[in-house]
């Protein structure tokens, strides 16, 4: 492997991790708080408003159902209206957060849902208000489970970088796209996907290596 061709994996590595943490992070802002409301406004949460936990989760599933590459083509105005342009890193972030956040929001409800009721009841009983229930029970209690789920999110929110290739986002899925698919230089497709394989490697771990330390069950 040449210099340049060694230089231009190391960037894309660089611009992979870019999309896939920074879109993580934007998803967790959205996501994170309409799975709480999910579980806080189901028929039997803490502050029950069934009409309005059917509407949410109809609007999540309605994103969740448009496939991203689609997603990606059909929000171009809007990105290209958000940060000035629709190629590059700056732009994918945009599609890569839409797709993401209802996704992150349905894992966000079932890890709450796995929440021991018996601990609610108890905060309730003792008089805690419904913000106190969430933040001091709710989360804290679903913690492990929050990082499992969030560590295959990321991973997964990778997958869909590596898609972005096809419309000129980068990353090393462009490198694969554009080399492997267009060119047929397999080799360096084949240096491409065991990077991503990496990349999905360490995450996990550092997720689980994580998870090992919060949680008091496997201590």
């Amino acid at each position: 492997m040449t210099y340049s061709m060694a230089a231009m994996f190391g960037e894309e590595l660089i611009n992979t991790l870019i999309m896939t943490f920074g879109s993580s992070l934007f998803a967790y802002i959205i996501g994170l708080p309409l799975g709480i409301l999910l579980v806080v406004w189901a028929k039997d949460g803490i502050a029950p408003s069934p009409r309005a936990q059917e509407i949410l989760g109809v609007a999540i599933n309605l994103i969740r159902s448009v496939p991203f590459l689609i997603l990606l083509v059909a929000i171009q105005s809007f990105t290209r209206a958000l940060v000035g342009t629709t190629v590059g890193v700056r732009a994918i972030l945009v599609p890569l957060t839409l797709a993401s956040a209802p996704y992150v929001a349905r894992i966000i409800e079932s890890s709450l849902k796995e929440v021991d009721r018996g601990v609610i009841e108890a905060a309730r009983s003792m008089g805690a208000s419904t913000w106190q229930i969430i933040w001091k029970v709710l989360l804290p209690e679903a913690r492990p489970s929050l990082l499992v789920n969030g560590t295959i999110a990321v991973t997964t929110i990778l997958g869909y970088s590596a898609m972005a290739g096809f419309v000129g986002a980068g990353g090393l899925g462009a490198i694969a796209i554009n080399y492997g698919y267009y060119r047929f230089e397999e080799g360096i497709m084949w240096i491409a996907i065991v990077l991503l394989v990496i990349v999905v490697q360490v995450i996990q771990s550092l997720g689980m290596a994580l998870v090992k330390r919060v949680d008091r069950r496997v201590r």
